[in-house]
């Protein structure tokens, strides 16, 4: 048996979600496949597969190694590109992780560009707002908001930052009055934003005087989509405290105003992050420098005095 053949296998049945779809994929025949996985079950002593005959599920035994697979099929392909022979060209799968809202403003609408420049990258966007955890769940890099975590195994880049601006639409202020302190949010109801797998709602947090403040708001509605909680303020459905990249277009439309413009916030930075790994991918190292590029093209509209 060749043992890296039969991982490479393995790692594309799981990817493909079946035998047929793995074979087709290779350019080799079912049959290899097969034997391949039958061969490398027997050589482990473990079952990896659970097949019936509408689904393909990894035991306990085939996730742990399909983990450790992938990394150390990654970590090869790393080395292989880095020598000249492969003029280290980005190639292969690549699967990046951040917000919807990230991917919708910002990513998708310059994708073909990436795709362009590295035709031989295979891209999985993977969006969500929760914290996703890039090695077990098989991200190879991601784009989070918010002050990053110490790690011993991840790379954090600072790409660029953004502020919190606190936005009602026209009608709930038309209706309830604009306040114009902190203390007077006590009078007024927001919309609650449930950060990832928090079961508490987001506090809203302020700088007076070089120290930081936190208003605990009413809130009558809570959501945990970033883009649904964007909706609930157009609707005037209450206050809504939102990074300013994702408002800029409803402030300047008018759909949204802007409120307490002289309460500032503490500004947040936006990140990349990927493993720490002595070969970084050429496809991780792509994507990073082209987001990056990206960016920070964008990043001075964001700014307040660009905005209001």
């Amino acid at each position: 048996m060749d043992r890296l053949q039969a991982m490479q296998i393995f790692a594309r049945v799981v990817e493909m979600h079946g035998f047929s779809k793995a074979a087709e994929n290779l350019s080799i025949p079912p049959s290899t496949v097969t034997r391949a996985i039958k061969e490398l079950e027997n050589f482990l002593g473990v079952k990896l597969l659970q097949r019936t005959t509408r689904h393909l599920n990894l035991t306990p035994d085939g996730s742990l190694y399909y983990e450790q697979c992938r990394r150390l099929l990654t970590e090869l392909e790393t080395v292989e590109a880095s020598f000249p022979g492969s003029a280290g060209r980005a190639k292969g799968k690549l699967r990046v992780g951040m917000t919807a809202s990230m991917a919708r403003l910002f990513v998708l609408p310059a994708i073909k560009t990436f795709q362009a420049r590295y035709p031989d990258i295979e891209l999985t966007l993977t969006m969500s707002d929760r914290t996703v955890e890039l090695v077990p769940e098989g991200i190879d890099c991601v784009i989070r908001a918010g002050v990053p975590q110490d790690s011993p195994t991840l790379v954090a880049r600072r790409i660029a930052s953004f502020e919190w601006l606190t936005c009602a639409s026209p009608g709930y202020l038309k209706e309830h009055g604009e306040p114009q302190s902190l203390e007077d949010l006590k009078h007024h109801h927001a919309v609650g934003f449930l950060p990832g797998h928090q079961g508490r709602s987001m506090d809203w947090r302020f700088v007076v005087n070089d120290e930081e403040r936190v208003v605990r708001m009413s809130e009558n509605l809570i959501v945990n989509d970033t883009d649904t909680y964007i909706a609930c303020g157009l609707e005037g459905l209450g206050l809504i405290r939102a990074a300013s990249y994702m408002v800029l277009p409803h402030l300047h439309s008018g759909e949204l105003q802007r409120v307490l413009s002289h309460s500032q916030a503490p500004a947040v930075p936006i990140s990349v992050m990927y493993p720490q790994n002595r070969h970084l991918s050429p496809s991780v190292r792509a994507f990073v420098d082209w987001v990056i590029e990206r960016i920070q093209l964008a990043e001075p509209r964001w700014q307040i005095s660009n905005i209001i």
